[in-house]
């Protein structure tokens, strides 16, 4: 082993040292996501937030429902995010310098330059690197899939179950079909007149956890 490691060249000792730890490290992340250890940290976002930039007044409601407030809350997030292709993380960063490693080891031990046989590495990671955050991306967006996201009922229609109060009076409840479900959810009511059990609405918006209906 000891004359093996003496007989490389500095280059080659390097890119060994890369891609050893980085194959060990991609290993652990396969193994972990197997046994659902695995979890790559990233910017979260509510799935049940409302707008990104809300005004809300002292009792929670939305901007409009009172004519005094002084709040203005962010909740953080942009759903257009979801679209959006990460490569900078965790598992597509080890995968670029273990991919990187091994690649510029075989093209340099196959006679090529060891700036040739690095470049050739390099544009070989970095494709596996593109890969990898296609198959995150991929996998977060079945994963959301299967959770109820109230934002998907803006603009849809529902149905009165208890009676919500005019607006600033308080809660009612609506039911509706939603991501192929049944629901019952809180809702509060953006116009003057209360809307009676059995009325149509539409949800016009989406505070926390509770929808914004209005008369159809």
């Amino acid at each position: 082993m000891q004359l093996w490691w003496e007989s490389l060249t500095l280059v080659l000792r390097i890119l060994y040292c890369i891609a050893i730890p980085s194959s060990l490290i991609l290993l652990l992340q396969m193994i972990l996501a197997m046994i659902g250890g695995g979890h790559d940290a990233g910017v979260e976002f509510s799935d049940t937030s409302g707008i990104d930039d809300l005004d809300l007044n002292g009792d929670g409601l939305p901007d409009g429902m009172q004519a005094d407030f002084d709040t203005t809350v962010s909740d953080g997030g942009n759903p257009a995010d979801f679209g959006t292709l990460k490569l900078l993380t965790l598992q597509t960063i080890v995968t670029f310098f273990a991919v990187f490693g091994w690649v510029s080891i075989i093209c340099i031990s196959s006679g090529l330059s060891n700036q040739v046989g690095m470049l050739i590495g390099a544009i070989v990671g970095w494709c596996m690197m593109v890969v990898v955050a296609k198959i995150v991306q991929a996998a977060t967006k079945l994963a959301e899939n299967g959770t109820l996201n109230l934002k998907n009922a803006i603009g849809e229609n529902a149905t009165v179950y208890l009676p919500i109060p005019p607006k600033n009076e308080g809660t009612g409840k609506v039911t509706m079909q939603l991501q192929g479900r049944f629901c019952e959810l809180d809702a509060i009511n953006s116009g003057e007149e209360l809307l009676p059990t059995g009325a149509q609405v539409l949800v016009s918006d989406v505070v926390g956890d509770t929808l914004v209906v209005e008369k159809c």
